[in-house]
């Protein structure tokens, strides 16, 4: 099965004062363009599609754009693997504690990041050189462009906060060793990004006959994201705590994320059908923009997905060779036990195992984690247990299984793929509709409009019930027992209504690589991550090292070869790196 943006080869420089300079001399597909050459459509589209190939070809199972690698510094996951020296660089943000600048893994997700970047604002620049006259495509490629550049500037933005801004596709190679990376305020920086997606808005179609080029409703989640950050302010360079919640941003995330705009979308019936690799669940109503992976499309392995590579576990005989990372906390799971009114207890509580035959839970736990007694993935034929299968680590990182990245074994060499590491052609949703609607709960629920915002929560709460499609038959085959009910009628305080989103955005998008930039988001991370170590120490006793430093642990230190090569341009981040 073919889909679109095929890896296309091209050569990338491996750092921002390399990797984004214009390059038409040398590093387009076709080798040298003349100004002819540069002006011909099909060129043009060459430089698009190589732009658009970047953001599969660029990542790998240590870099993943999905940003498994760096959720692990969340509540929702133990980093996994076969011990804390697997991986150790990641063992260390884990547990914050040892962190260098020099570490391969701070510079590489620069580097791969800016190298997107290189090649969109290549692709723009022989864009700019067509005429429309002659390319009826071309404002609309340009948009797909901008939408494209704001996605990765996003990504290293919500790393490492102070980054330098490469939006003027232009610049000679010499004014990129003059950018400095706190030219911008934190607030102004996340402008520069909406104003990117703004454009694309404007003129991005209301759908797109390629799946994976975004449509307005995709710049439309993208610009309520981007509101929602840009409204917890943390403009004090000397601190990296929200200052305030500015509600003229948050008045912006309601415009944008309007049902309105998002006609044609809405909840899948059921949420596992988001994270299900066949075609036929593939770019469903509830995908507003993913990344397109493929398989059988004429290369050796396709255009598959590697940045999970290192996700399967190890099941012997089956997938042997599975690395086991990014593993469900025990806190995670306690946070789908629900109460005896069916909802959530808005404060995690410890314990050090979970009997799923004593208590109710929501229906989303078996979605996200993979509990021993139970099969993975759903096929019998894979019963987990505490062994060696499910832990690489002997139990250290505890045997839970996380669901979302994963593909059934029984699919093994049609959608679950062996090469160096394992792959799948399964997409990678960027924006989902429930990410949306949650987006615009929580705006709701911080302007004080309480009853709206408990209303979209019930919503997602009720598609959440109804999700057990994959396991109707776990209460009589297993015991266990599933409850998710919806929030009653009544007057909720502002305060308890945020407290409520913020569960429910747990809930929902557990395991999907948000949680970490949600604490750091809402100033919660070195609170909540603090008490989540001293309670975690007996179901992983990693975290008896662990604490989190305030005004430091929220981004990544500038990379040392990046401070090194910016010619003093370049001011490190908070925090006595």
């Amino acid at each position: 099965m073919k889909k679109i943006f095929n890896i296309f080869c091209a050569v990338c420089a491996m750092a921002v004062l390399a990797s984004c300079e214009s390059f038409l001399d040398k590093h387009t597909p076709q080798g040298a363009l003349n100004e002819d050459q540069v002006k011909d459509p099909e060129n043009a589209e060459n430089m698009v599609m190589a732009a658009y190939a970047v953001f599969t070809s660029a990542e790998d199972i240590n870099s993943s754009f999905s940003m498994w690698n760096f959720d692990v510094r969340s509540d929702d996951a133990y980093k996994g693997g076969n011990g804390t020296g697997d991986g150790d660089v990641f063992h260390n943000l884990e547990i914050q504690k040892g962190v260098l600048t020099t570490d391969w893994n701070i510079n590489d997700m620069w580097e791969r990041l800016y190298v997107c970047i290189s090649r969109v604002n290549a692709a723009i620049v022989v864009l700019n050189s067509c005429d429309e006259t002659v390319f009826e495509k071309k404002n609309e490629r340009l948009a797909e462009m901008k939408f494209l550049r704001a996605y990765a500037h996003f990504l290293l933005k919500r790393l490492y906060k102070n980054i330098p801004f490469c939006v003027d596709e232009n610049m000679e190679n010499d004014d990129y060793y003059a950018l400095s990376n706190t030219e911008y305020t934190n607030d102004q920086g996340w402008q520069l990004i909406i104003d990117d997606v703004k454009e694309a808005f404007d003129v991005l179609p209301v759908t797109q006959e390629q799946k994976g080029r975004p449509t307005k409703a995709a710049a439309a989640a993208f610009l309520a994201k981007l509101y929602l950050y840009k409204a917890y302010r943390q403009d004090d360079p000397k601190s990296n705590q929200v200052t305030s919640i500015n509600r003229d941003d948050l008045q912006q995330v309601l415009t944008y994320t309007d049902p309105d705009l998002y006609e044609g979308y809405g909840l899948e019936a059921d949420i596992h059908n988001n994270f299900r690799p066949e075609e036929n669940y593939e770019n469903g109503v509830e995908s507003i923009w993913a990344i397109q992976y493929s398989r059988n499309d004429g290369s050796t392995y396709g255009n598959l997905n590697w940045g999970n590579g290192l996700i399967p576990p190890n099941i012997n005989k089956v997938i042997d060779g599975g690395c086991d990372f990014y593993k469900p906390s025990q806190n995670l799971v306690n946070a789908y036990r629900v109460n005896s009114n069916g909802l959530p207890y808005l404060d995690t509580f410890n314990e050090n195992d979970y009997d799923m035959t004593a208590e109710d839970a929501d229906p989303r736990l078996f979605l996200t984690v993979g509990i021993p007694g139970l099969p993975y993935m759903f096929n019998p034929r894979y019963m987990m247990d505490k062994t060696g299968s499910w832990s690489r680590s002997n139990g250290l990182y505890g045997y839970y299984v996380t669901m979302k990245q994963n593909v059934d074994p029984g699919l093994v060499g049609s959608y679950l793929i062996k090469g160096s590491f394992w792959a799948t052609s399964m997409n990678r949703i960027v924006f989902r509709y429930a990410d949306v609607k949650l987006e615009r709960a929580e705006a709701l629920a911080q302007l004080g409009q309480t009853p709206e915002a408990i209303a979209i929560v019930n919503d997602i709460r009720t598609r959440a019930a109804g999700s057990t499609q994959m396991f109707r038959n776990y209460p009589l085959d297993y015991g266990i027992s599933i409850r998710c009910d919806n929030y009653p009628p009544g007057s909720y305080s502002q305060e308890e209504t945020v407290k409520i989103v913020k569960m429910e955005r747990r809930l929902e998008l557990g395991m999907e690589s948000e949680r970490f930039f949600d604490l750091v988001r809402w100033g919660e991370a070195a609170d909540v991550l603090n008490k989540y170590y001293a309670e975690e120490i007996d179901n992983c006793n990693i975290y008896r090292d662990a604490h989190f430093t305030a005004d430091k642990g929220e981004y990544l230190p500038i990379p040392f070869k990046q401070m090194s090569s910016s010619n003093g341009h370049y001011t490190q981040n908070i925090g006595n790196w």
